[in-house]
């Protein structure tokens, strides 16, 4: 017996009886509709029921539309909401689709066009929803859910860890300071043959010579003053593990030679002891100082940067993964939410654009901080141009559209004119970039290639 195709669950919000009988009688056939004659009421139903489209008209008594969109989708992110209206106009459109709309259709509705419209929205949510799961299974199996990019140099970072990790090569991670060095050092390790060992990382700038030939290698009770027991070094901690040892260009040319012996023997003694060591390690180095710069004016020995040179990782600086700024904000906006018990639910698009503008000279380290700095200060439930710290936003030029106040007819043709017209402007002014248009329209880039797909297919059809 051929099992019945489920209807997805269709909520019509409008505060016309008339309206919303017709909407019903016209989708009740694909649909299980569910009805509401106010915002209010919506939200009630929002909160019992499983609803994957929601249609609502923007002018009614109490909650408008553009409210009700918002807090709808504060519930639920991945609701499809579709915006009505019998008045319709640029700015309120623009205002729809900032706030989330998959799109706005002015009354008298043609069904036609919503049943297209319909279809389409429901099938971009599932392309949508298996992406997001294909990620989230990608990131388990890959180790990489704690770096955050989807720009090209991510991805063929991504590619590079994923190639290197399950050698036994030793790996030199390079990148400015605050790129996050230690984190693909992690990933390296996590995907290793090494996974189940121990990771050990030592800061080599934090320490005196003295102290950091000690902290690798350990030492004997007795040694110097101080040592007043015997003390296992990093190297011993890893054993059968990952060693990663960051900033190792500031090491002095004492351990130099020491650690070019580890790497040549895999042995090694404690300070002050006599009894040689074997270790089986994976090491990883880190530094943002240029080694190949560094041999050449004698401060740092060549044969030691050709044992360490076996595979190198290079991590972009951020101001080469601009695109990449909206997710990481996302990521520390709910980081630190969560720790300062704050409830912001996102950034309004000049912000985000004056981010990524900025030339984030301390990398994602400095995106960070400024992050935790907005939220701990802010006080509204969004962050606002004027939580961006100055320096900021004195650096940066903001990139504001202009839409005017142009009204236009009720019909759908007008409307989706004026749209496309402006979306079209918008490219032109930034060359094409799809990235920088949405961004100055104020959409996701998701939203802007929706509309463009739309427009081929309109324009080949």
């Amino acid at each position: 017996m051929k099992k019945e195709k489920v209807k997805p669950n269709l909520l019509i919000v409008d505060d016309d009886k008339n309206t919303r009988d017709g909407l019903e009688r016209a989708l009740m056939r694909y649909y299980e509709i569910y009805a509401a004659e106010s915002g209010e009421r919506a939200l009630d139903i929002l909160n019992s029921a499983d609803i994957k489209i929601m249609l609502s008209d923007v002018r009614m008594p109490g909650m408008d539309g553009l409210t009700l969109l918002q807090r709808a989708l504060a519930r639920d992110p991945g609701l499809i909401c579709i915006l009505l209206t019998a008045y319709g106009n640029v700015d309120t459109a623009v205002e729809a689709m900032k706030r989330g709309a998959y799109d706005f259709l002015s009354k008298p509705v043609n069904l036609d066009h919503l049943d297209l419209l319909l279809r389409r929205a429901l099938r971009s949510s599932e392309i949508e929803n298996e992406n997001i799961n294909l990620h989230k299974q990608l990131d388990t199996k890959y180790g990489l859910e704690k770096i955050v990019g989807n720009t090209s140099v991510m991805h063929q970072l991504f590619e590079t860890i994923k190639q290197a990790a399950p050698t036994q090569a030793t790996v030199q991670v390079q990148g400015e300071s605050g790129t996050g060095k230690e984190l693909v050092a992690h990933a390296i390790h996590r995907l290793s043959t090494r996974a189940k060992g121990p990771f050990i990382a030592v800061h080599c700038a934090a320490l005196t010579p003295s102290l950091l030939e000690s902290e690798l290698f350990g030492h004997e009770k007795g040694a110097f003053t101080g040592a007043i027991s015997k003390r296992r070094g990093r190297f011993e901690m890893a054993d059968g593990g990952t060693l990663f040892l960051d900033e190792i260009s500031e090491i002095d040319e004492s351990t130099q030679v020491k650690l070019l012996r580890v790497l040549e023997e895999r042995r090694f003694e404690r300070v002050g002891g006599d009894q040689t060591i074997e270790v089986d390690i994976r090491l990883i180095t880190a530094a943002n100082k240029n080694l190949k710069q560094l041999v050449k004016d004698g401060k740092f020995r060549e044969d030691l940067f050709f044992r360490l040179d076996v595979v190198n990782v290079t991590i972009p600086p951020l101001r080469d993964r601009l695109g990449d700024i909206p997710l990481l904000c996302d990521l520390f906006l709910k980081e630190f939410c969560a720790s300062n018990n704050k409830e912001i639910t996102s950034f309004t698009p000049d912000t985000i654009s004056t981010l990524s503008a900025y030339n984030w000279p301390g990398n994602v380290r400095e995106l960070r901080n400024t992050i935790e700095k907005m939220v701990v200060m802010a006080r509204g439930n969004k962050l606002s141009i004027r939580d961006v710290p100055q320096n900021i936003r004195q650096e940066t030029e903001e990139n504001n559209i202009n839409t005017g106040n142009i009204s236009i007819s009720d019909s759908n043709d007008s409307l989706a004119n004026a749209e496309r017209n402006m979306i079209l402007a918008a490219l032109e002014k930034n060359n094409n970039s799809r990235t920088k248009a949405a961004e100055e329209l104020g959409i996701s880039r998701r939203t802007l290639h929706r509309k463009l797909n739309k427009y081929k297919e309109e324009d080949s059809g």
